[in-house]
């Protein structure tokens, strides 16, 4: 099979979070472990950072990424979702996997796959920690899918464990507690081995320091720490609590002696953290006159930092192309948004996406007024038809919706 046909195999025959929801999660990780087996297990052979948490575990790990980069090292990164190509969530020094060795990994494994039903997931992780194998990294920044404690990732055993936040999200695998989603995100506290938190509530810490206690785990949170601000060249205000949980990931890594890495290569790695890594969608400016903002923040948590953003820039008019997935709560997210703002809603391109006439109604129920659009680019291309030169465009609401105008 060629790329597009093994793309296409893949996205067809195993079952996906992203296109199919609920009856694509997994709930333990035994086909993780089946497949890590038939494949030599890689995860004992790697270094790695492992990354959870409900928001900015994404950007946390392309940091760490970059400024390691920038230190020497030859260094792995494994994110999810992707935006536009399959091969964003496998990447070494910033490129992509090639087209040829994920064509040659399923070919090879294919049989497996159909026979043990793999996931989607499942096997996109047993295709990283191949790749970082043989391919010889010094380092792996490894970033949870969901949760934690049940998630195909959870079968390394890293040098250190990293969980950014905790925020209400996938309640319906997760739990529909602040307590019950840091369980399950603790999950990835191993014996032994430290953990860094990036930020925690009253409901959290105790959670985090019960699971550090059980495991003998040095736990160190982040967001007491006191740190001079370095400048970063993703813009977005919650990256200032991501920053200093990369900062004191890899302060516990130097004194430890597991790393080196100089305040020059920090430097370095926040500002060439685009460059190095390829990322994308974190309060990404894609236009001016009208400015053009695009971000994926997609639940209360993250949203609740992003829109505040929207009203510290200048502008006459804002206008906000906006679609969701039919899992999320809006009754938690839509009171968040602007009701001075023109809205384009849309259906984002997934069969998760909601119905826009039902989005559309129900943001009406919050003082949230627009017109429905046929689709994200239709929504977006009448925004800026509409915009004038002083006003703001903002697009988000959901990952998928940011990936279909990048």
């Amino acid at each position: 099979m060629n790329y597009k046909e093994t793309l296409d195999w893949m996205f067809n025959k195993l079952p996906m979070y992203q296109t199919q929801g609920a009856t694509a999660y997994r709930k333990d990780i035994t086909n993780t472990v089946l497949l890590a087996n038939h494949l030599g297990n890689p995860e004992h052979q790697m270094k790695c950072i492992h990354v959870a948490g409900t928001n900015g575990k994404g950007s946390t790990s392309h940091l760490l990424a970059s400024i390691l980069q920038e230190a020497g090292y030859k260094v792995g990164l494994y994110t999810s979702p992707h935006l536009k190509d399959y091969r964003e969530r496998i990447k070494i020094d910033g490129a992509p996997i090639s087209e040829e060795y994920v064509c040659e990994f399923i070919n090879q494994n294919k049989v497996f796959f159909e026979a043990n039903d793999m996931s989607f997931f499942e096997m996109s992780v047993g295709l990283a920690f191949d790749y970082f194998v043989k391919e010889k990294t010094d380092f792996n920044i490894i970033e949870v899918g969901m949760g934690g404690r049940l998630d195909a990732t959870n079968i390394i055993t890293p040098m250190i464990s990293v969980i950014t936040n905790i925020g209400l999200d996938h309640t319906q695998f997760l739990g529909n507690t602040l307590e019950a989603i840091a369980f399950e995100k603790a999950g990835i506290i191993k014996p032994r081995i430290p953990v860094v938190v990036g930020e925690y509530l009253p409901q959290t810490r105790p959670v985090f320091e019960a699971k550090a206690t059980a495991t003998k785990s040095e736990l160190y949170f982040a967001s007491d720490l006191v740190q001079k601000e370095y400048p970063c060249a993703l813009l977005g205000d919650y990256q200032y609590h991501n920053k200093k949980t990369v900062v004191q990931t890899l302060t516990v890594l130097n004194e430890k002696g597991l790393l080196t890495v100089s305040e020059v290569a920090i430097k370095r790695g926040f500002l060439g953290v685009i460059e190095n890594t390829g990322l994308q969608g974190r309060w990404q400016q894609l236009g001016s006159n009208p400015k053009i903002i695009c971000d994926t923040a997609h639940n209360a948590h993250g949203l609740s930092i992003v829109l505040p953003q929207l009203h510290k820039e200048l502008f006459e008019q804002l206008h906000i192309v906006m679609g969701v997935v039919n899992d999320k709560n809006l009754e938690e997210i839509l009171p968040l948004f602007p009701k001075y703002a023109q809205y384009y809603f849309c259906r984002p391109d997934s069969s998760r996406g909601l119905d826009v006439a039902i989005l559309k109604e129900k943001a009406a129920e919050f003082g949230l007024n627009g017109e429905t659009y046929l689709s994200v680019s239709n929504a977006y291309q009448n925004a800026k038809k509409n915009a004038r030169p002083n006003d703001l465009i903002y697009v988000g609401g959901s990952t998928f919706v940011v990936a279909e105008i990048l």
